[in-house]
């Protein structure tokens, strides 16, 4: 949403697919998994009295929602994508099919997972951390706002202390705020590497493709 309170800023679409279009052409296997907080969260349905399930598929149409914009930007950009969809929505996207995910994949298109894994109360994490697995991902790069794991939130402490490497371990004993226990979980278990990094400030994707220290690495 860029600056805006809501919706889809054509500013920062056009910003996401310069960044990825660097990294494309530097001969990176790229898969996206989008979240929908721009238009909905499921975790909102309770506060306005609709159900938390129902909340949860308004919310995965959102991150469809999403996907078609970003998919219009990548292929404006002259990339070749595919959108994935954890159920059925056969006139905008393919179902996800973990092989043809592959194939898309080797065939050097960007594929995007919309829609989380189909059912409610998983988060856009657990949905990235799955679907790394599944397609034997190399990273989990998770774009934030914030360059990095902090101690403490930085955007509430000015001086709290940016960790470049941390294990798993230490994120869990330290109570860092990473992603959500399942989907943090699933990638330690799976030996998976996170990276968390600042999203928003282009030419960060490509320093960090490149070997640059950007954000902070999980072992």
């Amino acid at each position: 949403m860029g600056e805006q309170n809501y919706g889809i800023d054509s500013k920062r679409l056009e910003q996401y697919a310069h960044d990825i279009r660097t990294i494309h052409d530097m001969g990176v296997e790229i898969a996206i998994v989008i979240g929908g907080g721009n238009i909905y969260r499921g975790v909102q349905a309770e506060k306005t009295g609709i159900d938390r399930v129902q909340g949860d598929y308004m919310g995965m149409l959102a991150t469809v929602i999403n996907g078609m914009a970003l998919q219009s930007a990548l292929e404006k950009a002259g990339m070749f994508t595919r959108l994935m969809s954890g159920f059925k929505i056969e006139s905008v996207c393919e179902p996800f099919i973990r092989r043809r995910a592959v194939r898309h994949l080797e065939k050097k298109r960007i594929v995007i997972f919309g829609a989380g894994i189909g059912n409610p109360y998983f988060t856009t994490d657990s949905t990235a951390s799955l679907r790394a697995i599944e397609i034997q991902a190399d990273v989990v790069l998770k774009g934030t706002r914030v360059d990095g794991v902090y101690s403490e939130d930085p955007e509430k402490n000015p001086d709290a202390e940016r960790y470049s490497n941390i294990s798993f371990q230490d994120v869990y004993q330290k109570g860092l705020s990473v992603m959500d226990m399942t989907a943090f979980t699933l990638c330690h278990e799976n030996n998976l590497p996170i990276i968390v990094f600042d999203m928003n400030t282009s030419g960060n994707l490509t320093k960090l493709i490149a070997g640059e220290e950007v954000g902070t690495l999980i072992t």
